[in-house]
């Protein structure tokens, strides 16, 4: 069985899989997502992956109402977490963006709504055969950044925000050789 080259880790083998690519619809998976991106800058996705269930724990599982109501004690205690990355400007980040994130969902109802509409609610399936030929961003990914912005959000730079599409579905990167790559296609199918 044929996967795409980053996967090499059993980590990243089972992120690879079960979830990159795969169309996801759920606001508070979503947010996790939008929050672990933006804690991944300048990072690897692996270190990301290892700590993703502690940062499910102390982020009150991305819970957006009560991280955008995190106070001083609360950030002090991420602050001193060795289970996630301690970077002051990525843990405030995360309490502005849960409380952007909450006001996006009041005016479109979810933030799915809002994200997929920026590709009409179609995954855009890819077809490159090797990793040196995925975009680290593109057009669409600099207008979701551009947006998410103007509303208040940080850590969403169009390279965060095209990986961010990759994890969530928005695009199909898997490599044309990989299994996973018509899978997703034929996911995409029967979901319309």
């Amino acid at each position: 069985m044929h996967r795409c080259a980053w996967a090499t880790t059993e980590l990243s083998i089972s992120y690879h899989d079960q979830e990159w690519g795969v169309p996801l619809h759920d606001d508070q998976k979503l947010f996790e997502l939008l929050i672990l991106e933006g804690a991944q800058a300048g990072l690897s996705w692996e270190t990301i992956l290892n700590k993703r269930e502690h940062y499910r724990q102390v982020f009150d599982q991305f819970d957006p109402l009560l991280i955008a109501d995190y106070g001083q004690a609360k950030i002090e205690l991420l602050l001193a977490d060795p289970g996630i990355i301690r970077n002051k400007r990525k843990i405030l980040s995360a309490i502005q963006n849960a409380g952007v994130f909450l006001k996006i969902q009041k005016e479109f109802d979810s933030f799915d709504i809002y994200i997929w509409n920026f590709i009409k609610g179609m995954p855009i399936n890819n077809h490159f055969s090797e990793l040196s030929q995925l975009p680290s961003k593109t057009e669409i990914s600099e207008i979701i950044s551009k947006d998410l912005r103007k509303r208040g959000m940080n850590f969403i730079g169009p390279t965060i925000i095209y990986a961010y599409m990759q994890a969530i579905g928005l695009v199909n990167d898997h490599l044309i050789d990989c299994f996973r790559y018509k899978q997703i296609i034929d996911l995409n199918k029967n979901k319309k």
